[in-house]
């Protein structure tokens, strides 16, 4: 059983936290570039491997990716939980806070029963860098496609729209969600079903999630907020189903790279977050689909010809 080095461990965890929350796949960097590196990077850092808990570590590392974006959207996520805290004990669901967090539940639901059921299937069938090479290329073109088919014309826009007069006091964080609460409950689940894409490595989980909003009418910086407060359960619950083997004998030795990897994880997540927030505000996918699509291509191009 491999185990992963301080350096090894740091390197995951920056790379975690940058390429998960970036439309590029994190599964998929975590996968091809140690195996493009070689030598004990590509041994120690298989998902495929019989025995490997590099999957565990990979997926511990994202508890720090979901730490940072509550501490990001903490303002949101007290919003959020006091709304659906209101919401159970009034009994009805009104508000803005109430119904974003009822339409936060209900898309989580398709991603979480599919990766409780085919996560196994997918490491060990997909886990590998040709596979992930092709996923990768595919997550670019999907990305590309989305700018080209996106409703409203060039996409280059901010948030934008009329305000009612008793909405102009709210913050411009507070007009998104008003936004995004607007959506209806089969809107929110179609996109939150998109992340069960992600499970194939090469398909970015906000890059499926910010395309399908986009798809659903929101404008690039309501999907990417949407997509971001999504990923926070739905990868802090996957992390701490992954977490239990690490916390017992079977890992001894790895818990201290993995705290260093998490702390990485957790700089690296919020650097991003900060900066595609602000990003998304003007500016589009066609960066991301070409660095994907030729990323991919290159890959599959290394690892079957040369």
């Amino acid at each position: 059983m491999s185990v992963l080095t301080y350096p090894e461990a740091v390197g995951v965890g920056l790379l975690q936290g940058v390429t998960e929350l970036f439309p590029v796949s994190s599964l998929g960097h975590s996968i091809l570039i140690p195996a493009l590196l070689g030598g004990h990077w590509k041994h120690d850092l298989d998902v495929s491997a019989d025995g490997s808990l590099y999957l565990n570590e990979l997926v511990g590392l994202h508890l720090a990716t979901a730490l940072a974006l509550v501490v990001f959207f903490w303002r949101d996520w007290v919003r959020i939980i006091r709304g659906l805290t209101t919401s159970i004990t009034q009994r009805r669901i009104q508000t803005v806070d109430q119904r974003l967090a009822w339409l936060i539940i209900t898309a989580c639901i398709p991603v979480g029963i599919a990766g409780v059921a085919l996560d196994k299937v997918f490491r060990t069938t997909l886990g590998r860098p040709v596979p992930t090479a092709i996923f990768l290329a595919l997550n670019g073109i999907v990305l590309f496609v989305t700018e080209k088919l996106r409703r409203g014309g060039s996409g280059r826009r901010r948030a934008e729209g009329a305000v009612a007069p008793d909405e102009q006091h709210l913050s411009p964080d507070e007009l998104s969600d008003l936004r995004i609460s607007r959506m209806t409950v089969r809107q929110a689940v179609t996109i939150g079903a998109a992340q069960i894409l992600a499970l194939l490595p090469g398909i970015s989980r906000s890059g499926s999630t910010i395309s399908a909003g986009i798809f659903k009418g929101l404008n690039h910086e309501d999907s990417a907020r949407f997509a971001f407060l999504l990923a926070t359960p739905v990868i802090g619950g996957a992390a701490l189903l992954k977490l239990p083997p690490l916390l017992g004998s079977q890992g001894n030795g790895l818990r201290g790279p993995l705290l260093a990897g998490s702390v990485a994880a957790f700089i690296a997540a919020y650097l991003a977050t900060r900066f595609l927030v602000k990003y998304f505000e003007n500016r589009t996918l066609i960066p991301f689909a070409v660095y994907c699509t030729l990323a991919g291509l290159g890959s599959l191009a290394y690892f079957t010809i040369g």
